[in-house]
């Protein structure tokens, strides 16, 4: 906890430098960052009220209203008819229309300057780090997620993620590493397209979970790798990667699917028989180390 403290404040005086957020203006305008976002969040909305602007940045009721009677002096807000004052609508006029979007083309072309000097996989990768921070700070507050099959670098990732979740929870360190790098590597090595698949999901630019469908010869499918990031479950990734799976696997002609799991992966274990998978054989084992009771999982497609 304390190394995440550090760093978390160290990032916080880093970026408020980064912005600009402790000059007394945004940008050279003669707005505060405050008010620059109070007017990005006006002009990005449409019809809002005063209470949805105070809920979205976390400002006291009196500081916003005091905000929006700067606007509306300026001529760049308008308020519509309402029965309710405090509820009626606020929009951009033309006038305020102009002044966001000549803010908007300075603040686009500085962060676009400060970018330049990477490449597209550094960008790649900020986009990706920068999700991941929103997923984890975020807790609910953004849970769109979407689904896409693999591209190049995914199976390093999916294969170092889960090595280190399976050592953390439960101690399968080397082996079990060993285990996803041969996995990952014959994935690539051997896939046949229209055969096989690979699915990741995405939360706000970072990975959120994956699974593999491989040919497993005589019909059968094989179900491999499924993972869903901690701070992405509850969401239904789980569910849907396994769903993608199954629709595949009927739609290449599959007759059978199969997976390896465990009895301690409880939650895997729910979205496999909520999918209508059923256990067909147990064994005791000791490949990672220690005794595990693994599970072989089937079901007819």
């Amino acid at each position: 906890m304390e190394d995440a403290t550090v760093a978390l404040r160290a990032f916080n005086r880093f970026y408020t430098r980064f912005v600009g957020a402790l000059d007394a203006h945004y940008l050279e305008s003669d707005l505060s960052l405050v008010e620059a976002r109070l007017l990005y969040e006006i002009a990005h909305r449409e019809a809002t009220v005063a209470s949805e602007l105070r809920a979205e940045l976390g400002l006291d009721a009196g500081y916003v209203s005091r905000l929006l009677r700067r606007f509306q002096a300026r001529g760049w807000i308008e308020r519509g008819r309402g029965k309710d004052a405090r509820r009626r609508p606020i929009g951009l006029t033309a006038e305020g229309r102009t002044a966001f979007d000549a803010l908007d083309r300075r603040t686009r072309a500085q962060v676009e300057r400060r970018l330049h000097p990477l490449g597209p996989t550094d960008r790649e990768t900020l986009v990706g780090a920068l999700g991941a921070v929103r997923a984890l700070l975020g807790g609910g507050a953004d849970r769109d997620w979407s689904l896409r099959t693999f591209q190049p670098g995914d199976m390093g990732m999916i294969a170092a993620r889960q090595s280190i979740l399976y050592a953390e929870g439960w101690g399968w360190g080397r082996p079990m590493e060993i285990l996803q790098g041969e996995i990952t590597t014959a994935f690539l090595r051997d896939f046949k397209p229209g055969r096989e698949q690979c699915w990741v999901a995405e939360r706000a630019g970072a990975m959120a979970g994956s699974v593999l469908l491989v040919d497993g010869g005589d019909g059968v499918a094989r179900l491999r790798l499924l993972y869903v990031e901690p701070w992405a479950r509850g969401l239904g990734i789980g569910q849907a990667l396994v769903a993608q799976c199954i629709a595949f696997a009927s739609a290449a002609g599959y007759s059978n699917m199969s997976l390896w799991t465990h009895k301690v992966l409880l939650s895997a274990r729910r979205i496999y028989a909520a999918a209508g998978m059923r256990v067909v054989q147990e064994e005791t084992h000791e490949a990672f180390g220690k005794p595990e009771e693994g599970e072989i999982w089937e079901m007819a497609l």
